[in-house]
């Protein structure tokens, strides 16, 4: 055994993450902390803390740690299945905790408010989807629902479906969104023209497309702040 290593046991009340956290609260818990507290344990030379800061120095930071995979959490040394599932588990509630937090806003009044809605649903994604918004006279969001999902290069929209499901929740007006895996929020010509093809669609049928939105991690393109609506 490393003749630096301490068991947390041996550490100081206070500076046990478990402890630290009840004595604290959990904003005192440093990220490497609270990964502990889910794994509860590390190994033979090595505490659970010094291991979360590993994983934590090799993903860079959590939105990084919350796309990683079982198959990829397991490869570190002392993280079996089990902890690596409670990792994943955990990163997820996170995720949609944020999206049920910026669903409750009452009125969609800006595209910051939708990006806020829809990021955490796709803005991490590998694979590109593609969802649409559907808003009542008080442009208010009453449903949202996932087009169609598909590979690295693109998707499949169903003109017909959109409007179908628009008339079963009795919505007004909806918003296009996906996103782009490729971080690119530039709008590909295939993006330009399926916004076309309902914003007619909607124009005849009397629900109004009020925008749409590519989405990436951290920024998005909005088709009516850029002027294309």
């Amino acid at each position: 055994m490393d003749a630096t290593y301490f068991p947390i046991s041996e550490w100081s009340k206070e500076d046990r993450p478990r402890e630290k956290l009840m004595l604290k609260g959990k904003e005192a818990l440093s990220n490497a902390e609270l990964i502990a507290i889910l794994i509860g344990s590390g190994s033979r030379n090595e505490t659970s803390v010094a291991l979360s800061s590993r994983i934590l120095l090799h993903a860079k930071n959590l939105n990084a740690l919350g796309k990683m995979s079982i198959v990829q959490l397991t490869k570190f040394k002392g993280i079996g299945e089990a902890k690596a599932i409670a990792i994943v588990a955990a990163l997820e509630l996170g995720r949609r905790r944020r999206s049920e937090d910026a669903a409750k806003m009452e009125m969609i009044t800006s595209s910051k408010i939708v990006f806020d809605i829809m990021q955490p649903i796709i803005g991490e994604l590998l694979h590109e989807e593609f969802w649409v918004l559907f808003l009542n006279n008080s442009n208010k969001v009453i449903s949202k629902s996932q087009l169609s999902k598909g590979g690295i290069t693109g998707t499949i929209v169903d003109v017909r479906l959109v409007f179908k499901l628009a008339f079963e929740c009795g919505a007004t007006s909806l918003i296009l969104c996906h996103n782009h895996p490729s971080g690119n929020l530039d709008p590909s010509d295939a993006d330009k023209q399926i916004t076309k093809k309902l914003k007619v669609a909607g124009d005849s049928l009397d629900v109004k497309v009020l925008d749409h939105l590519i989405i990436t991690e951290t920024k998005y393109y909005s088709f009516v702040d850029e002027g294309i609506f």
